[in-house]
């Protein structure tokens, strides 16, 4: 099985992918896009780490997600990416988005391991007036759209309740 999972800030995307690796019978390995470059992003970090089980693996990966995927999958596990935005972010910080965004959606119909991504829908809202924050958005579009073709499930969470889109 194949999810995405999308949603606004703090709309309860990411305690919801929590819940579903949860009741799975397979291994979680938590895949956390995020860095702290802050120390507003450590906390919030923070906070992600100790909702999670004890016994999940966490696995750092804020811009080869292929790479990471593919050392991390097998039948029995389940990889949990939070959150797709911010590596879209980290990607075009460093340039490598097409080659990266290219990569991870020519992978994900081959992985074996059950898959859950989560990602902030950030196409609900006015147009941004610079040209990176519409690059920005204009690729998590382009991301969300590609990916939803390719998951079995794909969600949409508003104030912590989910709403099944395919």
């Amino acid at each position: 099985m194949k999810t995405l999972i999308l949603g606004g800030a703090r709309s309860g995307k990411s305690a919801h992918a929590e819940q579903l690796a949860s009741q799975s019978n397979k291994s979680v390995i938590y895949i956390a896009t995020g860095w702290a470059g802050d120390a507003e992003m450590a906390k919030r970090i923070a906070h992600h780490q100790q909702q999670r089980p004890t016994h999940w693996r966490t696995v750092e990966s804020p811009q080869d997600l292929a790479a990471t995927l593919l050392e991390q999958d097998g039948a029995n596990n389940l990889l949990l990416v939070d959150c797709l935005t911010l590596w879209i972010s980290n990607c075009l910080a460093n340039d490598c988005l097409t080659s990266e965004m290219a990569a991870v959606l020519d992978l994900v119909p081959r992985l074996q391991s059950e898959l859950i991504f989560v990602s902030n829908e950030v196409g609900s809202g006015v147009v941004p007036l610079g040209e990176l924050s519409r690059d920005f958005v204009d690729n998590a579009g382009r991301m969300h759209q590609r990916l939803a073709t390719l998951c079995d499930q794909v969600l949409l969470v508003v104030a912590g309740l989910p709403l099944s889109l395919k």
